[in-house]
């Protein structure tokens, strides 16, 4: 999942940065409301956490300019203002869910995954294939109950290719998903990861469940498809 984050307060937006790309999201970083315009304007993000006291452009600016042209990105704010009727403007404005600060991480966590799950109509936290299923909370996958070691950027590609199950997913749409804006599209490293991954789960499963349809992309399907 690629997530940006709208902070003016560095020293908080690395630390929540540094603890959400520990539990495997890509994380793009905007410091004031005129950089975050800029990224959300070239940039597909799955969430964005947006705090309203923003230097150049404030939070509830940028929330309705994005909310002009794209109703579907979900957005969450994380806001010092605790007020009720702060709650109510930020979520008229077109804001999913409204955080106060001071959070704590935990809650933190379990509200992105329950926006971003809520954005791909998952609500169940495990997701399956088969055999196969892959914890979001832990983050962890396993084959008949056995773990499967993956890297974060492997467990990135495989949970984006559950959450879309029916439909090839372009090495495109993996790079806007899983990486963040840091990433080269004409790099290798993206299909080495994916390569690692198949090979995984082709020991684990005993055939690899990640095909490549040409000029389409990537999609989950069983060993005679």
């Amino acid at each position: 999942m690629r997530l940006l984050l709208i902070e003016d307060e560095r020293t908080l937006c690395d630390a929540v940065a540094r603890r959400l790309r520990r539990l495997g999201y890509s994380v793009d970083l905007a410091y004031d409301g005129e950089q975050a315009l800029q990224l959300l304007e070239v940039e597909r993000y799955d969430l964005v956490l947006l705090d309203l006291n923003l230097p150049k452009l404030d939070g509830m600016s940028v929330l309705r300019t994005l909310r002009q042209t794209d109703r579907e990105t979900r957005v969450l704010i994380l806001s010092a203002r605790s007020g009720t009727a702060d709650k109510v403007d930020g979520l008229d404005a077109g804001a999913n869910d409204y955080l106060s600060k001071p959070f704590a991480l935990a809650e933190l966590e379990a509200r992105i995954r329950s926006l971003t799950q809520r954005q791909f109509i998952q609500p169940d936290v495990c997701l399956s294939f088969g055999t196969l299923c892959f914890d979001t909370r832990s983050r962890i996958a396993a084959v008949n109950g056995q773990d499967v070691s993956l890297t974060k950027k492997e467990s990135g590609i495989l949970e984006y290719l559950l959450l879309n199950q029916g439909r090839p997913v372009s090495q495109g749409e993996l790079i806007d998903h899983v990486w963040d804006n840091s990433v080269d599209g004409f790099s290798n490293a993206i299909r080495v990861h994916i390569s690692a991954l198949r090979k995984k789960l082709r020991i684990a499963m005993g055939y690899d469940p990640i095909h490549n349809r040409i000029g389409e992309g990537y999609l989950l399907g069983g060993p005679e498809e």
